[in-house]
């Protein structure tokens, strides 16, 4: 179950809402999500797969996108505006997307840092050596495998810029040069962002799938 799920059975909304508004407010609204049974590992867990789901679909945009740059360049005949048109809102729509994946990777170092800290703190109350040693281990191996995580996400999400930064070009260029003669000139230039979508794509599933081995191996 997600946690908006969670929210739609609860009545903490404006409560974590107003810790969210909030500076230092992190101990009240991890105290909110814990009496909703909620740990901050169900909250990391959680906050990856939207992360995995926001590079899914940052994929598929920027798939589409990449689809209409070839129809403009191909086109031999056609209302130039309305394609135009059509491919600026697919880099409107990718940027919007951008946006929303790095905020979700933020949101997992944050919740991940927090869990780590308070993992830390509480080995100290561990009285029992052998159970100490054993979670400490555990913890040192989680960290490792999040490490490796936390590279394969933001590589993912660096990515991202270049491509986004090269479809903003093909929008601007073709704003001011909306005429076949001018189109057709730049045909090979759809090779070199096919190759950069092909790599974004590479490294975001390469995130999900890095993703997917984290989730599997953390503590219940």
């Amino acid at each position: 179950m997600t946690r908006e799920h969670t929210l739609e059975r609860g009545l903490a909304v404006a409560v974590i809402a107003v810790c969210l508004a909030l500076a230092g407010c992190a101990t009240i609204y991890y105290s909110v999500w814990e009496k909703l049974g909620w740990e901050k590992r169900d909250l990391l867990r959680d906050d990856i797969e939207a992360v995995q789901k926001e590079q899914k679909e940052v994929g598929e945009q920027f798939t589409s996108a990449l689809e209409k740059i070839r129809t403009i360049y191909g086109m031999k005949d056609g209302s130039l505006e309305e394609q135009y048109d059509a491919l600026r809102a697919e880099y409107e729509a990718a940027d919007s997307r951008a946006g929303k994946l790095r905020a979700r990777i933020n949101a997992v170092e944050e919740v991940a840092g927090d869990l780590f800290t308070e993992w830390e703190r509480e080995l100290g109350e561990i009285t029992d050596t052998g159970l100490r040693a054993k979670s400490r281990h555990q913890l040192e191996q989680t960290r490792k495998r999040y490490a490796l995580l936390a590279k394969a996400m933001h590589r993912s999400e660096q990515s991202v810029e270049p491509v986004l930064t090269k479809l903003k070009d093909h929008v601007l260029f073709l704003k001011h040069n909306l005429n076949a003669q001018a189109i057709g000139s730049l045909e090979g230039e759809v090779t070199s962002i096919e190759e950069d979508v092909s790599q974004l794509v590479a490294d975001l599933q390469a995130s999900i799938e890095k993703s997917d081995e984290f989730i599997k191996q953390l503590p219940n």
